[in-house]
């Protein structure tokens, strides 16, 4: 058979769109990284302590790190999932992108709003 010029016809994207794409991943990515910093440092100074007090037992000198690190972790996770599958839709690379550090921007600001509360709460 030949060709029916019925081909799909891709669309070049603007200059203007891969610019706002491009600060739209800069600039969620810095505030998501900014926002997980926080909870990085108190729990990895939880952690520390736990490990390192001599009236904790073996499990949670292992287990609560381990938590906390699933929990800092998870944002990280998230984000990769959302982009590996805007990959496989045929995406290009900084389109895939956006929604995936949307997604990790969402899920830094619900972790450090849950550590916002522990903190509060925590007598």
């Amino acid at each position: 058979m030949g060709y029916s010029g019925t081909a799909e016809v891709r669309r070049e994207r603007t200059r203007a769109e891969r610019l706002t794409e491009g600060l739209t991943v800069a600039v969620a990515s810095l505030l998501s990284f900014v926002l997980l910093a926080g909870p990085a440092v108190v729990f990895g100074t939880t952690a520390w302590h736990l490990v390192t007090d001599t009236g904790t037992t073996a499990f949670g000198r292992l287990s609560v790190p381990a938590i906390l690190l699933v929990l800092l972790a998870l944002p990280l996770v998230s984000a990769r999932v959302v982009f590996r599958l805007g990959r496989r839709g045929g995406r290009e690379r900084l389109t895939a992108a956006v929604p995936a550090v949307l997604t990790l921007l969402g899920a830094s600001v619900v972790l450090f709003a849950a550590l916002c509360l522990i903190v509060v709460y925590t007598d």
